[in-house]
C-alpha cells in the first residue's frame, strides 16, 4: 500500500467507517431500501440499495456489523424485490426484471414518476451478486441468500432494452415508453454490459458490446491518452465491483493497456486539470481537485471578482472539456484510491485536516464544495452541499475496501455471471485465464 505521512490505513478506516454508518441508519430495516439523499421525504434509490448491499460484507470483515444483522439486512432487500409487484402498472416497483430508479422507502413502488432504469438496476443486481458470493455457508439464510439473488438475477431481461443501434437504452416509462437516451460513449455502463452479457436466462448477444465499443472517444490530454469520459465518477463505478487489473477487450489489446490503467490515466488528468486551473477557479491544485457529475451551489450567476460566474446545481461536470463551476467532490477523490494512491493520499489528508471537511459531518464527506461560491462566513471551503448520497459514500467503502483487502474484487472474480459476461465481451488475461470456468450461476465461495 502506498502510504502518506499523515493518511494511513488507521485513517482510512475511519473514512470508511463513517461513510458505511449512512448505510447503517439511512434504510429501512423492513425492505432494505436505502434513502437516494438525506433531504426530508426523499425516496430510496436503488443504487444507493445495491452499493449497501455490497458493502454489508466490508462491515462484517471489519467489524463494523454482526453476520447476523448483515444477513437479516440481505434477506430483507432481497425478499422485498422478489416479492414487489413487476409490471406496466405506473405505480409498480419494476418491469422485466428492472426496478425504477427511485422507490418511496415505505411502500417500495415507483417514486416521482422516474424512469425504469437500466443502469441503476445493474448497479442493484451487483450488490445482490455481491452478497450471494459472499454469503456461502451451507445454512438456510444464507441458501436464501444465493437463491434468491439468483432468481432475481435471472428474471431481468436485458434484451427488452436492446435498441436497434445495437446499444442498450437508458430506459423506459410506463406513460411514454424507451427514453431516447442510449448508451453511447465510454462511462459507468461497462459494468451494465457486463452484466447483460453474463445473464443465464437473456443475455445480449455479443456483438452488443462491440456496438457500444465503437462509441468510444479516444483523446489525450495533460500529456496522457486515455479513453475519455469527463466525470470522473464513470471511470470509478464498475471498477468498484469488477478487478479490471491484467485483463484486456479488444479495445484495450489495441491500445496496450487495461480499464485500470485508463482510470489511472482518468485521475492524473483530473489533477493536472487542477493544477493548470484554465478557468481560474478558487483553491483549484495539486491537492484540490475531483470534478464529477454532482450537486452544486446553482443554478445561479455571480459576479466575483470582476468575472461573471455560472453556477450549476447537480449536472455533469467533467474534465478537461467541462461543465466545470469550480465544484469539487472529496468522495471522488477517495473513490481514485486504488488507481492513484500517490496523489489521492495527499489530497484526502488536505480535504480533511486543512479544509475540515469530513470530521464534523456524520457521515464524513458530503457531496461537494466550491470555494469559488464565496467564503461561506469564512469557511475554508466555501460552499458545501447541504447533503449526503448514498451513491457518494458507498464508492468511499468499497474503494478504500479494495485498496486495502480487495474484498470486493474477489467476491465478484468468483462470480459466474460476472466472469462469463467479461469473456463473452471479449476479455481474457490475467485472473480470467487463469480462472477455471465457474459452471453454476451463483458461486458458494469467492476465490482465495
Amino acid at each position: 500500500m502506498h502510504a502518506h505521512p499523515s493518511v494511513d490505513e488507521y485513517q482510512l478506516r475511519r473514512l470508511q467507517r463513517r461513510a458505511f454508518a449512512y448505510f447503517e441508519h439511512e434504510a429501512n430495516p423492513l425492505n432494505g431500501l436505502v434513502v437516494d439523499k438525506t433531504a426530508p421525504d426523499w425516496p430510496a434509490s436503488i443504487a444507493a440499495t445495491g452499493l449497501a448491499l455490497t458493502t454489508y460484507p466490508v462491515a462484517v470483515e471489519n467489524g463494523w456489523m454482526s453476520e447476523a444483522d448483515a444477513i437479516a439486512r440481505t434477506l430483507a432487500t432481497l425478499r422485498f424485490f422478489q416479492r414487489s409487484v413487476q409490471g406496466p402498472a405506473p405505480d409498480a416497483t419494476g418491469h422485466h426484471g428492472l426496478y425504477y430508479h427511485f422507490l418511496d422507502m415505505r411502500s417500495g413502488a415507483r417514486a416521482w414518476q422516474c424512469e425504469l432504469s437500466s443502469i441503476d438496476s445493474a448497479l442493484l443486481l451487483a450488490g445482490m451478486l455481491a452478497a450471494a458470493t459472499y454469503f456461502g455457508a451451507d445454512t438456510p439464510q444464507q441458501r436464501e441468500i444465493r437463491e434468491l439473488a439468483d432468481t432475481l438475477h435471472r428474471r431481468v431481461d436485458w434484451t427488452w432494452l436492446h435498441t436497434e443501434t445495437g446499444t442498450l437504452c437508458h430506459g423506459w416509462k410506463p406513460e411514454s415508453g424507451f427514453i431516447p437516451y442510449r448508451w453511447e460513449g465510454y462511462d459507468e455502463a461497462l459494468l451494465l454490459y457486463v452484466l447483460a452479457l453474463g445473464s443465464p436466462t437473456h443475455a445480449l448477444p455479443a456483438d452488443t458490446y462491440a456496438a457500444w465499443a465503437s462509441t468510444y472517444e479516444w483523446k489525450h490530454c495533460y500529456g496522457l491518452d486515455y479513453l475519455y469520459a469527463g466525470p470522473l465518477f464513470t471511470h470509478q463505478l464498475s471498477h468498484g465491483w469488477i478487478d479490471f487489473r491484467g485483463i484486456q477487450d479488444a479495445f484495450m489489446r489495441g491500445k496496450g493497456i487495461d480499464y485500470f490503467e485508463n482510470s489511472r490515466r482518468a485521475t492524473l488528468v483530473q489533477q493536472r486539470y487542477a493544477r493548470d486551473n484554465p478557468l481560474r477557479y478558487t483553491g483549484y491544485g495539486e491537492r484540490t481537485w475531483g470534478v464529477t457529475a454532482s450537486d452544486g451551489p446553482g443554478p445561479a450567476t455571480r459576479r466575483i471578482d470582476g468575472i461573471e460566474r455560472q453556477f450549476y446545481d447537480y449536472v455533469g461536470r467533467g474534465v478537461p472539456f467541462g461543465p466545470d463551476d469550480g465544484t469539487l467532490a472529496p468522495w471522488v477523490v477517495v473513490a481514485s484510491l486504488p488507481f492513484a494512491p500517490e496523489i489521492v493520499l495527499p489530497t484526502i489528508h488536505h480535504f480533511v485536516h486543512t479544509l475540515q471537511l469530513h470530521d464534523h459531518h456524520r457521515y464524513g464527506f458530503k457531496c461537494t464544495f466550491n470555494q469559488t461560491w464565496g467564503d461561506a462566513g469564512g469557511a475554508l471551503c466555501g460552499w458545501v452541499s447541504p447533503w449526503y448520497y448514498g451513491l457518494n459514500l458507498g464508492p468511499i467503502v468499497l474503494m478504500i475496501e479494495n485498496h486495502l483487502s480487495g474484498l470486493p474484487w474477489k467476491l465478484m472474480r468468483a462470480c459466474a455471471p460476472i466472469a462469463t459476461g467479461l469473456r463473452r465481451a471479449g476479455f481474457a488475461g490475467g485472473w480470467l485465464d487463469a480462472q477455471r470456468p465457474i459452471t453454476n450461476t451463483i458461486p458458494t465461495q469467492p476465490s482465495p
